[in-house]
């Protein structure tokens, strides 16, 4: 490997694409939002582990307000991140409508820097300074204490069954299905109805099917 080049005996040159240029996409609000509770996810997709987060969180605000963060707002299209932040909100939205009608939530967008040291100073410009973080996962929840914030760690539920990943290869798997009912009866075994249903609807199950496979993270 020499300049970013990989030659085999047998294979013409690859060359390793460059790193994904990250913009602050969107900007942030010129005011941060008031301090509340908030929970952070990517919901690629939406699905019943992040419904079951969400559920256990307006539990502990009680009443008060909830605000939810799709990272990974400013992500290229990919098999890791194949629907834009504006279509998770939308799957967010559709399971809140019919899940906790009048719930106090708010949804915001907030791009990835890669800089986990400065995580939460960039990412309290959009969620708002420290109220309080509701989270299941271990990193998460130590760099927000770590910055001052009250952090509540949640068991996620079937953690291995509710692997983001995992869900993005059986849609994937999916995508070229074009029996309606069969496929949304498949996708509810992890994704609730109301979600499943739009994506199947929407044409964004389908987009899966032009995603080459490959090593990802778990979001």
């Amino acid at each position: 490997l020499e300049g970013g080049i990989t030659v085999t005996d047998d294979e013409p040159p690859f060359i390793d694409p460059p790193p994904e240029e990250l913009l602050l996409e969107p900007e942030p609000p010129a005011t941060p939002p008031e301090p509340c509770l908030v929970l952070l996810g990517r919901f690629q997709p939406f699905h019943r582990g992040h419904a079951a987060l969400i559920d256990a969180a307006l539990a502990h605000a009680a009443g008060g307000r909830l605000r939810i963060g799709i990272g990974s707002s400013n992500r290229m299209e990919s098999i890791e991140n194949p629907w834009t932040w504006e279509e998770r909100e939308q799957m967010v939205n559709i399971w809140l409508a019919s899940a906790h009608p009048g719930a106090e939530v708010e949804v915001v967008a907030i791009p990835d820097i890669d800089d986990p040291p400065n995580w939460v100073e960039h990412a309290s410009r959009y969620h708002g300074e420290a109220g309080e973080m509701f989270t299941s996962d271990g990193p998460t929840a130590e760099l927000y204490a770590v910055a001052g914030w009250p952090t509540i760690s949640s068991p996620l539920e079937e953690r291995e069954s509710w692997e983001g990943w995992r869900i993005r290869g059986t849609l994937r798997m999916l995508s070229t299905v074009l029996d309606r009912e069969p496929a949304i009866e498949v996708m509810t075994a992890t994704i609730p109805a109301s979600v499943a249903t739009l994506l199947y609807d929407e044409g964004l199950l389908h987009r899966l099917a032009y995603h080459s496979m490959g090593g990802e993270p778990v979001g």
